[in-house]
């Protein structure tokens, strides 16, 4: 689908969705769940989920979620809560949206945007915010953030972005970190093992890959593989990486209770929690619906 058709924007198909998601999932629920519940639901190919722009190198389908829900917050929807938290308001509990009426909220919307900017509403501000929308993350800040630290982890080298997942696992508490050498790791690139009690730890196996798209799910089947066999005993498997993994991917992990996956986004929000190589930013942005009272005033 390309980006405009007959004016309307990619994310405008996803107002509905989104409703019909957090409803599904009792009223809440992170912008991962929501993704994964659409993508299943709706069947959506990994293709579309894995796709980036090309400019910005942002992943197209989450994006578009993000834009689409905070169109919703605008109309009422959904709580104007934090980001982590998609929540339904009680307006959004009963409303149930098809294409038609997604689209005229998202001209209402686009309107009032482009009245604020310019004082009046101007048909060229209205086009600008229509074609540039869908390539601009919602929230600036953690866009931001996103790119840049993803862009700095793909550019380390391989055995410093090995010995940076160790540091990083330090962070979460985990000991012992030993970063193999690569001449007889045999694929397993460091253990490490986590005191879950005084009585029990856990033991692991990390592997470190850095990529700009899609993990090949036969990478995972051959870590699957090599920790199966390696004369080192562990009860799990890390599979870390900058990239995604398929859905075929994320079905192995699902059936084997020994392997975790960590794709760039889960990735990038491990750094953020325990602000590992980033600082917190605080950004301050209009609330549409705010103003949007005091608009027609005299």
């Amino acid at each position: 689908m390309s980006k405009k058709k007959n004016g309307k924007t990619e994310f405008v198909k996803w107002f509905g969705p989104i409703l019909d998601a957090l409803r599904a999932l009792g009223g809440s629920a992170t912008p991962k769940e929501i993704t994964k519940w659409i993508g299943e639901e709706l069947k959506v190919s990994d293709d579309i989920l894995n796709e980036r722009y090309e400019k910005s190198g942002i992943l197209k389908f989450p994006n578009q979620l993000a834009w689409a829900r905070q169109y919703l917050v605008w109309e009422e929807l959904l709580a104007s809560s934090k980001r982590g938290v998609w929540t339904l308001s009680k307006n959004g509990w009963n409303t149930k949206l098809d294409e038609k009426i997604s689209h005229e909220i998202f001209l209402k919307w686009v309107r009032i945007q482009a009245d604020l900017r310019e004082g009046k509403e101007d048909g060229n501000e209205v086009e600008k915010i229509i074609t540039t929308q869908e390539e601009i993350e919602p929230d600036s800040a953690n866009s931001n953030l996103q790119l840049s630290l993803l862009e700095v982890l793909q550019n380390l080298s391989p055995t410093g972005f090995e010995h940076l997942c160790g540091r990083l696992l330090r962070e979460f508490n985990f000991e012992n970190i030993e970063v193999s050498q690569q001449s007889h790791d045999g694929g397993i690139d460091g253990y490490a093992t986590l005191k879950l009690n005084p009585f029990v730890n856990l033991s692991v196996y990390f592997q470190c890959k850095r990529y700009t798209g899609t993990v090949p799910t036969e990478k995972v089947q051959a870590f699957i593989g090599v920790m199966e066999t390696n004369k080192r005993s562990v009860e799990k498997g890390l599979f870390i990486t900058t990239g995604t993994f398929a859905k075929a991917a994320f079905d192995i992990e699902k059936n084997n209770i020994k392997l975790e996956l960590i794709d760039g986004e889960k990735l990038v929000e491990m750094f953020e929690q325990v602000e590992l190589g980033v600082k917190p930013k605080i950004i301050y942005e209009p609330d549409m619906t705010f103003f949007e009272q005091y608009r027609e005033k005299k």
